[in-house]
């Protein structure tokens, strides 16, 4: 990640904007980004600050080009690379010995005479002498613990100049969450992934369900200008601007109906809004904690169906908002989340179809949440009449997972949770209880849908008492 001097933000009328790289304008910078390659690739061998020099010698004629944003690709680089390093401060003492032993032979000439007779080559070889090592390993080891003077030893770089400029692009949106105080995420897919990478960047969060809106992607989020989806992705002119965003919402509304649930057969996912807080916002700490933050958003950016608001303290202590969204394309370096953890899920789900019975099956489409514990099913299953029920999957396990998932299910009693677990795990003498489903190798489609309804049936029979 950048760090906070090599961010380059503006702060226009409350809003957060951070420096992008577009097709319209910036399109000739892939060429820049190839050549910025080609220095590293290259440069095996080579101190850090020699390729930073060859990096800024690319820009040296192009007006649109500040210093910060070419030390932020020199940062992204050397992030891609592997410098040589002196963890037990072998240079150190090298340096002490040599300097010690060239001491005595000072002043050092290039060409000795009578009144100095040391020559600097001759001192140079009889310390290497001395030493028992050539003159060039020791000066190949002499700064390795300086950063600038640290040589290139792998450079794993990236796909080509477009990634590398699709990752600047994530960096700057990254360091402006550095002074964030909090963030609150809108999502209405891969919730599971989103609430997993929360908890990995140790971000504390408060989860609650938005009751009758449309998805994400429907609502009438503002953007801010310069983090429009116009990056180096590539997004067509027709789907920029207010006026696609209105219509994306005339489409999205025309699928879902007025009251977000689906039509034509497709599910209605759940929205939830993610609060995510902290000691930023207690101790103001920002710095600290909205590193967390950015270490998040490239999980955030490979899902779908989410937006992000962010309040930012600006460099003049007043709050500013950070607004973008999954429409803005951002392309983040980690791969999108699978539909499905495991071959198993996926045989179920297309098994049963999309409708069943009038039961419709929704992906991870429900959070259950208590403080910090959090437990998204795998499956959600909601019936024409309102009736919902949660399915949860145990496949390859131990028993201190299934021991877990029994705690689990214990905290969130309240909910019609099924548990299909395999007979393999089942021991002898076990009480098999309704809510628990038990299979061979895969999940057979008659005995859920007998589980579904009897539980629609308790479901009904509680309502009336």
């Amino acid at each position: 990640m950048l760090t906070s001097e090599q961010s380059i933000v503006e702060y226009k009328a409350g809003r957060v904007v951070p420096d992008r790289l577009t097709q319209n304008t910036h399109r000739h910078y892939v060429e820049y980004a190839e050549k910025m390659l080609g220095v590293y690739r290259d440069g095996l061998g080579q101190q850090r600050r020699a390729l930073h020099k060859q990096v800024e010698a690319i820009f040296a004629n192009e007006p649109d080009c500040p210093v910060r944003r070419i030390e932020a690709f020199c940062k992204l680089l050397d992030d891609a690379s592997e410098f040589q390093t002196d963890p037990s401060g072998k240079s150190a003492k090298l340096r002490l010995e040599v300097f010690s032993r060239a001491a005595r032979l000072h002043p050092l000439v290039q060409e000795p005479d009578r009144l100095f007779e040391h020559e600097e080559r001759a001192a140079k070889e009889r310390i290497a002498a001395e030493l028992g090592m050539p003159w060039d390993t020791i000066q190949q080891s002499f700064y390795t613990d300086v950063i600038a003077y640290q040589q290139l030893e792998r450079f794993a770089g990236y796909p080509d100049g477009t990634a590398f400029l699709s990752r600047y692009n994530v960096a700057q949106l990254q360091a402006c969450l550095y002074r964030a105080e909090s963030m609150t995420v809108t999502a209405t897919r891969d919730l599971k992934t989103i609430v997993r990478y929360a908890k990995f960047a140790k971000l504390l969060h408060e989860i609650t369900r938005v009751v009758g809106s449309l998805p994400a992607d429907v609502e009438d989020v503002p953007r801010v200008a310069g983090i429009l989806p116009a990056g180096v992705e590539g997004v067509p002119p027709s789907n920029r601007g207010p006026e696609a965003l209105a219509r994306r919402g005339r489409d999205a509304r025309d699928t879902h109906g007025r009251d977000g649930r689906a039509t034509h057969g497709q599910a209605a996912h759940a929205t939830y809004r993610i609060t995510f807080t902290g000691p930023a916002s207690v101790l103001r700490e920002t710095r600290r904690y909205g590193v967390n933050f950015a270490r998040f958003l490239p999980a955030l950016l490979a899902c779908r169906g989410w937006s992000l608001e962010a309040v930012l303290r600006t460099p003049w202590q007043t709050p500013a908002k950070l607004v973008v969204s999954d429409a803005d394309r951002f392309s983040s370096h980690l791969p999108p989340p699978e539909e499905f953890d495991s071959s198993l899920e996926q045989s179920l789900a297309e098994k049963f179809g999309p409708t069943r019975d009038g039961w419709q099956l929704i992906r991870e489409g429900e959070i259950l949440h208590d403080r910090q514990k959090t437990f998204i099913p795998d499956f959600t299953f909601r019936h024409e009449d309102g009736t919902e029920v949660l399915l949860e999957i145990v496949g390859f396990w131990t028993p201190e997972y299934l021991a877990h998932r029994r705690e689990t299910l214990r905290q969130f009693r309240r909910h019609r949770i099924l548990l299909a677990v395999p007979e393999s795990s089942i021991r002898e003498g076990a009480t098999i209880t309704d809510n628990v489903l038990v299979y061979k190798t895969t999940l057979k489609i008659a005995p859920l849908l007998a589980a579904l309804e009897a539980a629609r049936s308790a479901a009904k029979q509680g309502s009336e008492v």
